[in-house]
C-alpha cells in the first residue's frame, strides 16, 4: 500500500515486516542510524520517532538557547556506536531510507530514545511511542526539561523562511518558478506540493515566469504536483 503525504513529512513506502538488516550500529544523527559492516551498510531511518535535527537549537521563553540537536547525536552515538543491531524493516521513505524497529541487547532503540526524553514520538505515521512520550514529558526527561520545538516545526519554520527569501527575488507578477532538475525543465505554480521547496538559481539557467503560457512556450513544463 502507498501512503502519498506532502513535502513537509516524509512518505512512507508501508510494507510487511522484514527481518533485518542486522549488524554493527554506526549513528548518523538522533533517528537515523547505518546498520551493517565496511561498505555493506544499510541506512535505516528508525520507525515511529523524530529526534531534533542535527543544527536544531532549543530554549526560549526564558531558558537559554542551546544546540540541543547535536547534544542528541552525540548522546546517542555514546549509547549505540559500535553496539549490534537486529532490526525489522517496515518499509522505506521519500530518500530511499529503510524504516525499521531496531533492538540492541532485545531492547528497542526508539523507546529507549523516547522514554529518556531524546526523541519524540512521530504520531503522524506510528502511535506506537505515544504513552512512552507522554510519560516522558511528566517526568521532565531529557529534552522535556527545557524549552525545545518539534522538529517537524523545527524543519517547518526552515523550511517557510528559505522559501519567504526565495520568493522576495521574484519579479512583480512573476511568481512561476523555473527549475531545471534530472527530471528536465520543470515550472511550479504557487500552491503546488514542491512550490515552497524549489529555490530558483538563475546562474544554472532557472528562472521565474509570468505566466503558464510563458513557461510553456520556453519549453518547461508543468510540475505533477
Amino acid at each position: 500500500m502507498f501512503r502519498f503525504c506532502s513535502i513537509l513529512l516524509c512518505c512512507l513506502v508501508t510494507l510487511p515486516a522484514l527481518a533485518g538488516p542486522d549488524g554493527v550500529v554506526h549513528v548518523i544523527d538522533g533517528d537515523t542510524i547505518d546498520v551493517g559492516r565496511g561498505d555493506d551498510r544499510v541506512r535505516v531511518r528508525l520507525h515511529g520517532i523524530d529526534a531534533p535535527e542535527g543544527d536544531q537549537s532549543c530554549g526560549g521563553a526564558g531558558v537559554p538557547m542551546w544546540a540541543c540537536g547535536d547534544w542528541v547525536t552525540r548522546t546517542v552515538r555514546d549509547r549505540y556506536e559500535g553496539q549490534r543491531a537486529r532490526c525489522d524493516a517496515t518499509g522505506t521513505d521519500r530518500y530511499g531510507r529503510t524504516i525499521a524497529t531496531c533492538k540492541v541487547a532485545g531492547k528497542d532503540i526508539g523507546r529507549s530514545l523516547v522514554q529518556t526524553g531524546l526523541a519524540f514520538a512521530y504520531r503522524q505515521y506510528s502511535m506506537d511511542y505515544d504513552l512512552d512520550e507522554k510519560i516522558a514529558a511528566v517526568s521532565d526527561a531529557g529534552l522535556h526539561a527545557t524549552g525545545v520545538q518539534s522538529p517537524a516545526a523545527f524543519r517547518a519554520a526552515g523550511r517557510a523562511g528559505r522559501a519567504a527569501v526565495n520568493a522576495a527575488s521574484a519579479p512583480p507578477g512573476c511568481p512561476i518558478k523555473g527549475n531545471i532538475s534530472k527530471h528536465g525543465h520543470i515550472y511550479h505554480m504557487p500552491g503546488q506540493g514542491w512550490y515552497d521547496a524549489t529555490r530558483i538559481s538563475p546562474d544554472k539557467g532557472e528562472g521565474w515566469f509570468c505566466s503558464e503560457d510563458e513557461a510553456r512556450g520556453a519549453g518547461w513544463r508543468r510540475a505533477r504536483r
